[in-house]
């Protein structure tokens, strides 16, 4: 196509995307047709809001009123679909910049503090008590500027009366509101022991990704605090919020929670850098000029429905980051861009999140019935004990003899870990092997367990799919005692063995179980790469996905789990894929 007529259509299709963008809105402290300012005030919150609250312009500095932008009114939305429907409202908020998500809050606090409710507290805690103090700061800035004509009547003359913060018996942290009986507290995560006791309503919970975690104060232990006083009622408000800092800590698995239905009271919501209308910039060059410096990463914007004014504006920003992930990382364009690219993750954030699409809840979950003994008596007369409880998931049961003309081919991998609640966790991963090195995981058990016990329930689970491969990582089991899997190999025949020189004649020697090293693990570790990369790998676990999204390379160089995760799960696969891509599990006889 011509370049003219090619830039001509593009002209015409973002004019088109300019008015839509641009059209104009009814104004929110516009007038209703019977309906007093006092009367919108307690159920149309855009309408408070331009009409009594002031706040600081980004650009200019002035005071403004407070007109919700594109992003704010979406966000709104969430929380008074809540407040409407009489639910406790809570809401977990990824954060890009500059568009006033924490202002949002703040300010809609300060509307059910001054409109809707008397002697309802609320606190603020942030990463740091700085960045509280400012949040709250908002607060004091809508408070000073407040209509004296909408403000509460002085009980003692009768006459309206300015609202202001004024101190609480003397505590340095905790402003009162005069007239409505309301306080408003500010805390930090370095300081948790400061929330205790409070009775509070409301929490705004700010930079979360950021608070301390450390082995003895972790954001879990300060959230709890917190939230163990608010009430689940209507008009009480938990809003957690942050920019996002990698994966694996506390803020991103409770983003995770929440956006795949794992039980998360809280509605989650992230907001795009395309989605903030001061990220646009005027175009000085022809569409086709444009589209021609464009990567196509940038030209994907344009499908996404994106002016080319935010394109551009995307395009130039970018130019000042020496990489595109610095830029994703400061402007995402999902939430999937937001974490990975604020680390170095080792797994192809893409297709981590397509190993998503696959998970699902187990079929059932139980313990298979004998498999917490030892010795041969852990492989007889093996059925599962289905319970809610149980260590077992399966998302597919064994293929019976009568079922199949071939039966299936199964691998075990165990992942061995600590024995006390506190340790790592010992992992037994089934998967049913296809054409060409393909995996399915079809059962999972993960638990603390004695080694011993660890074992023989491996080899109970690997007789129940069928006499599976059964692959052990032996290290921890080589260093106690008598062997274990020698025990286990006088009765089970079906398990991994390696190559490995003979300590005392340095000749090649055959020895039961996966050993972890450094080869081998970055073996093990890029086999797993490549079955992920060749679509090879059909995961059921939720637990495994988050492993490989917070599987990160470190600044020393080396890779491994973000701190605060785990990696077992993740190391079961790895574990597969390389003994799968190099000694595959040989054919069963057909059934007869």
């Amino acid at each position: 196509m011509p370049p003219e007529r090619f830039s001509a259509q593009m002209e015409e299709e973002n004019a088109r995307r300019l008015a839509a963008r641009n059209a104009p809105r009814p104004d929110p402290a516009a007038p209703k047709e019977g309906l007093t300012a006092e009367e919108r005030f307690a159920d149309d919150f855009e309408f408070w809001a331009a009409t009594c609250v002031k706040i600081k312009d980004k650009l200019s500095g002035r005071l403004v009123p407070f007109v919700l932008n594109r992003a704010q009114r979406r966000v709104l939305s969430l929380l008074e679909r809540q407040r409407r429907g009489g639910e406790p409202i809570r809401l977990i908020m990824l954060k890009a910049r500059q568009w006033g998500g924490s202002t949002l809050i703040q300010i809609y606090m300060a509307w059910i503090q001054m409109i809707h409710a008397e002697n309802w507290h609320s606190l603020i805690c942030a990463h740091v008590k700085d960045t509280a103090g400012t949040i709250r700061g908002i607060y004091s800035t809508l408070l000073e500027n407040y209509p004296l004509c909408h403000t509460a009547t002085d009980p003692a003359t009768g006459k309206p009366a300015a609202m202001r913060f004024g101190p609480f018996e003397g505590a340095r942290n905790v402003r009162a509101i005069a007239h409505r009986g309301c306080r408003v507290s500010i805390c930090s995560s370095e300081n948790p022991e400061a929330v205790r006791g409070g009775d509070y309503a409301m929490a705004h919970l700010s930079e979360v990704a950021f608070w301390n975690d450390t082995p003895t104060r972790t954001p879990e232990q300060l959230i709890r605090a917190i939230c163990g006083s608010v009430a689940r009622a209507p008009l009480t408000l938990i809003v957690m919020e942050s920019t996002a800092n990698g994966p694996g800590n506390y803020f991103h698995r409770e983003w995770l929670r929440a956006t795949t239905g794992r039980g998360s009271d809280k509605i989650p919501v992230f907001v795009p850098w395309h989605e903030i209308d001061i990220y646009s910039e005027e175009l000085h060059c022809s569409p086709a000029e444009l589209w021609a410096e464009l990567d196509e990463y940038e030209r994907g914007f344009w499908q996404e429905g994106l002016t080319l004014e935010q394109i551009h504006w995307y395009h130039r920003k970018r130019m000042e980051y020496s990489t595109h992930q610095q830029m994703m990382a400061e402007y995402p364009s999902t939430a999937l861009e937001a974490f990975a690219n604020s680390v170095a993750p080792v797994f192809s954030p893409a297709r981590v999140e397509s190993l998503r699409g696959g998970v699902t809840a187990p079929a059932v979950c139980g313990e298979l019935r004998g498999a917490a003994i030892t010795g041969a008596e852990a492989l007889r007369d093996l059925r599962l004990d289905e319970s809610p409880a149980g260590g077992l998931e399966v998302w597919q049961m064994p293929c019976r003899p009568a079922e199949a003309v071939m039966r299936p081919q199964y691998v075990v991998a165990v992942d061995v870990g600590g024995l006390s609640a506190a340790s790592d966790w010992s992992v037994i991963a089934v998967a049913r092997t296809e054409p060409g090195g393909g995996l399915e995981i079809v059962a999972q058990w993960r638990g603390h367990a004695d080694h011993d016990i660890l074992a023989w329930k491996a080899a109970a689970i690997a007789r129940w799919y069928g006499d599976a491969l059964l692959v052990v990582e032996s290290n921890t089991l080589e260093s106690h005692g008598e062997y274990v899997l020698e025990k286990i190999s006088r009765h089970y025949r079906n398990l991994y063995r390696r190559t490995a020189l003979a300590t005392a004649t340095q000749m090649p020697d055959a020895r039961f179980g996966f050993h972890t090293n450094v080869a081998t693990k970055a073996a093990a570790l890029a086999d797993l790469n490549a079955a992920l990369r060749d679509g090879l790998l059909r995961e059921r676990s939720a637990v495994a996905v988050d492993e490989f999204a917070t599987y990160v390379c470190r600044p020393d160089g080396s890779q491994g789990a973000a701190p605060g995760c785990h990696d077992d799960v993740l190391m079961t696969r790895a574990i597969m894929a390389t003994v799968v891509a190099t000694d595959p599990p040989r054919r069963h006889r057909p059934l007869r």
